[in-house]
């Protein structure tokens, strides 16, 4: 499998299925405990973070989990670590199966994090940037007593900020130093990555959060890069 060009630097694809789980169900799907099923690999960053999402937020029993084996093929993320090889809930074999189920001419790759609806079997969405922060917001009469506030209000525009700069420099930057396509793309990736690792200790020498005072999505994205 190529991921880059020889000689270039790796670039992100970055479309995602727009859809999103509201809580006025504005898009066709409303907030429904039980309705939906993250589909998430702990080997994947991107996906990493939608687990740990849910747990801060105590949406155990309103969400379910379905976790896929730890590497994929060519073709889709697969359950075939799973008894009998197909996901508990859904009964499929690959990922894939809930993306054709929604779009049967899908042209993108098949990626992690992404919400089923159980029902349907059909995709709802992969946009992960999106899902930690609609569980943040949309799916707050489900959450746990003392669950942390991690993406408040008053505090959004630098959560964003920041965010923004740890997805271009860290979270992504260590797919460009990996993915590098020659010793120049890679010599300006680390340079471009552990320029912004310098940021980030001068942040962090004097508070323990990168946003405000307590846990917020900054960190949580931050940290499963790290």
């Amino acid at each position: 499998m190529t991921y880059v060009e020889n000689g270039e630097e790796f670039t992100r694809d970055t479309n995602y299925i727009e859809t999103r789980i509201t809580a006025d169900g504005r898009d066709g799907y409303p907030v429904e405990p039980g309705r939906y099923r993250l589909i998430a690999a702990r080997a994947c960053p991107w996906a990493h973070r939608s687990i740990i999402v849910r747990r801060l937020l105590g949406l155990e029993s309103a969400i379910s989990l379905g976790i896929p084996g730890p590497t994929h093929d060519p073709r889709s993320w697969n359950f075939e670590e799973e008894p009998g090889g197909v996901d508990a809930v859904l009964q499929i074999p690959r990922l894939q199966d809930a993306y054709f189920a929604r779009f049967p001419d899908y042209p993108r790759g098949i990626t992690v994090p992404a919400f089923v609806d159980i029902e349907t079997g059909k995709v709802v969405t992969n946009n992960y940037p999106q899902m930690t922060l609609d569980m943040s917001t949309e799916w707050t009469q489900y959450h746990r007593d003392g669950a942390p506030t991690l993406y408040p209000e008053a505090l959004r525009g630098e959560i964003d900020e920041v965010a923004e700069r740890v997805f271009r420099e860290v979270n992504n930057g260590v797919y460009r130093c990996g993915f590098a396509g020659s010793q120049k793309a890679y010599d300006e990736a680390y340079d471009r990555l552990f320029s912004a690792m310098d940021w980030l200790v001068e942040r962090l020498t004097n508070q323990r959060y990168l946003v405000g005072d307590t846990i917020t999505e900054a960190d949580v994205r931050l940290f499963t890069t790290l």
